[in-house]
């Protein structure tokens, strides 16, 4: 999903109709709260490394009135697509300039896009399957983090420890035998048929 070194160039408005992120009641249009939250998601799924390789393009209509066309966003480019016919257009123009095209990672399902992409040498994923990857992707990494602070740190106390040797401190020691399953001196007072 995400190759480190890549950079990564989405369709915003195509990403985002992908994606089940609607934004919370609150000030702003509807679009705006929906948009700010995409990208909140975003930055929540990148560390800031990651963050500052990742460019989103939106289409100008929607755009908040007075906003510049090219912003920053937790550490990502955002662009609006205002000097455009659409964000396809400026995806276009992107690419055309781009240093790095065979370092490049375009998010868009549209088909125009991915022609440009592959055209430059990019590569390219539909934005479902993106964002299906980027969501297996966060849910591991959530696991991880609950695993880890589910795991003790450090050495135990002495209580911590005469706890557990008092669950466990009769398990064979090493010098005894582990395929044997009985313990020492088990049948020892039974005499063996001669």
């Amino acid at each position: 999903m995400y190759n480190p070194g890549m950079a990564i160039l989405i369709d915003g408005y195509n990403l985002l109709n992908a994606t089940s992120i609607f934004g919370e009641a609150g000030p702003g249009t509807a679009l705006h709260r929906t948009r700010l939250a995409f990208l909140n998601f975003l930055a929540s799924s990148f560390n800031k490394r990651q963050r500052g390789a990742i460019t989103v393009v939106f289409d100008a209509s929607g755009a908040p009135p007075g906003l510049p066309p090219t912003i920053t966003h937790e550490g990502m480019t955002i662009h609006f697509a205002r000097r455009h016919s659409n964000a396809d257009e400026m995806i276009e123009e992107l690419l055309e300039h781009w240093s790095s095209p065979r370092s490049l990672v375009v998010v868009s399902s549209d088909h125009r896009v991915q022609r440009a992409a592959r055209q430059r040498g990019a590569a390219f994923v539909d934005s479902e399957q993106w964002y299906a990857d980027l969501l297996t992707t966060r849910r591991k990494r959530a696991v991880a983090k609950e695993d880890s602070a589910a795991k003790p740190a450090g050495k135990p106390t002495p209580d911590e420890l005469a706890y557990w040797l008092g669950e466990f401190g009769d398990l064979p020691s090493a010098s005894q035998d582990i395929n044997d399953p009985f313990p020492p001196g088990y049948a020892d007072d039974i005499e063996e048929d001669a």
